[in-house]
């Protein structure tokens, strides 16, 4: 199938999905305006109460939507890739945490008007009288917990694990507040036809989070028969895990592209981490490769081969086929950002145009250097290693042309820290070139700062 082909249905798929969701929010918004009497917006407080139920209903819409961005669908993930999908779940899920927030405050404002209480009297009156209004409350805690752990500077003082553990429990939350929406929501109270509406959306979020998230990776962990095969250290901190299975080749995994690995054993089997491939897959074969960023990351250097291995995936659009056939490629390598770079390398045909850069801040992180060198010359690419302080190699529009003079006419691949992505958008930005030029996919949490 020719790139063309190929991106044009990518594009199809992703103004489907467009689609839907429109409809979806322009149906969401109906069950209210639909249920609307006079009473309902005759009155300061009942304004409010009304505004309350608009906050509500489009608050779960945008974090049902949420949950679907995140829960890995392949034919989407493969449109869109995994990059914009997370960052698209990251600008729409503070709307939704505002507007849920909002519905809040202003119910029992509203409420506390009518009944002529304070407003904190009347929340806990709400709370622990309403139907299962005491789930949704503690559920609606957990969406609040979940969010603001994933505001930047909080986030950055917690570890993975600790993230990742909080944010679980929004899928709880989402859960917990459906029973209060559809016993006590007016717009579902005698109008079977929304009720089953949203009871539907609900039933096909939580289905495609099954089938994606749990029964095709069981699936594929059983077809496959995935166990590690042998751990490696590469350097302190720094170490590969080797996996064997059969048939691999029908993963259909390419260089550049990640996988979620769940390692079944009894300090790791709750827990799933994005890794890069730092090789590319055979047909009996997997390698990733991590850097002790974490509590999981440190302790997988005592997997025992013959662990068996969940995976999902692959996810990402970091492969060859981002680029123009006949453009000049720059691949640029940041620490263990080089190892998807590495694994990319090791696919692409001996006839392009190629220069490698690796950046790192010392030569002790300079991994897969011999097996990096070996396929540049296998390659007949350009080869440019740059250890040392960023005042030494700044990656500047200057460099970048000092490195590879066609760098104009080229596409670049960036994989490494968000501060070095930035850098080199901004120096393609200042040489001319076109954003579309410029490939990358930023994980935070993931292994594209891991490997």
């Amino acid at each position: 199938m020719s790139k063309g082909l190929t991106k044009k249905r990518a594009m199809f798929r992703l103004d489907l999905a467009a689609l839907v969701t429109g409809v979806g929010l322009g149906l969401t918004l109906s069950l209210l305006a639909s249920t609307l009497t006079r009473e309902d917006v005759t009155g300061t407080y009942q304004i409010i109460t009304t505004i309350s139920r608009v906050a509500a209903l489009t608050g779960a819409y945008l974090a049902l939507l949420g949950l679907l961005l995140v829960s890995r669908i392949t034919w989407i993930e493969r449109a869109v890739g995994h990059d914009r999908l997370v960052s698209w779940h990251r600008k729409s899920a503070p709307y939704s945490l505002f507007l849920i927030l909002i519905h809040v405050l202003l119910v029992s404002l509203g409420y506390a008007a009518n009944d002529k209480v304070r407003v904190g009297v009347e929340l806990w009156r709400l709370v622990i009288t309403y139907p299962w209004m005491m789930p949704a409350f503690v559920g609606f805690l957990a969406f609040m917990a979940a969010g603001i752990s994933s505001y930047k500077r909080v986030r950055s003082k917690m570890k993975y694990e600790t993230w990742w553990t909080i944010h679980l429990y929004t899928y709880i939350a989402i859960a917990f507040s459906f029973m209060h929406q559809v016993l006590t929501g007016v717009m579902f109270i005698g109008h079977p036809l929304n009720r089953a509406y949203w009871t539907g959306l609900y039933l096909f979020v939580g289905a495609t989070i099954l089938i994606w998230r749990v029964l095709i990776p069981a699936y594929k962990s059983v077809r496959f028969k995935l166990q590690v095969a042998h751990v490696d250290i590469e350097a302190p901190g720094i170490i590969s895990i080797y996996l064997r299975g059969r048939n691999l080749s029908k993963l259909k995994a390419e260089g550049g592209q990640f996988f979620n690995w769940r390692f079944l054993d009894r300090q790791r089997w709750y827990e799933s981490h994005p890794f890069s491939l730092s090789a590319a897959p055979t047909d009996d074969q997997l390698r990733f490769t991590v850097k002790d960023l974490g509590d999981h990351s440190r302790s997988l250097v005592s997997l025992r081969p013959g662990t068996r291995v969940l995976i999902e995936g692959p996810y990402g659009t970091f492969t060859k086929h981002q680029a123009h056939k006949k453009r000049p490629l720059v691949l640029i390598g940041g620490g263990v950002g080089i190892t998807p770079i590495r694994a990319l390398l090791e696919e692409l045909p001996r006839d392009r145009e190629l220069t490698v850069i690796y950046r790192t801040s010392n030569e002790e992180g300079l991994i897969f250097l011999d097996e990096i060198t070996e396929l540049a010359r296998r390659k007949n690419a350009k080869l440019a290693i740059l250890p040392g302080s960023r005042k030494l190699y700044p990656l500047d529009a200057a460099h970048l042309t000092s490195i590879a003079p066609n760098i104009r006419e080229a596409e670049i691949y960036i994989c490494g820290p968000t501060s070095l992505t930035d850098v080199i958008r901004a120096s393609a930005h200042e040489l001319g070139m076109p954003k579309n030029r410029v490939h990358s996919e930023i994980f935070e949490y993931h292994t594209v700062m891991e490997g």
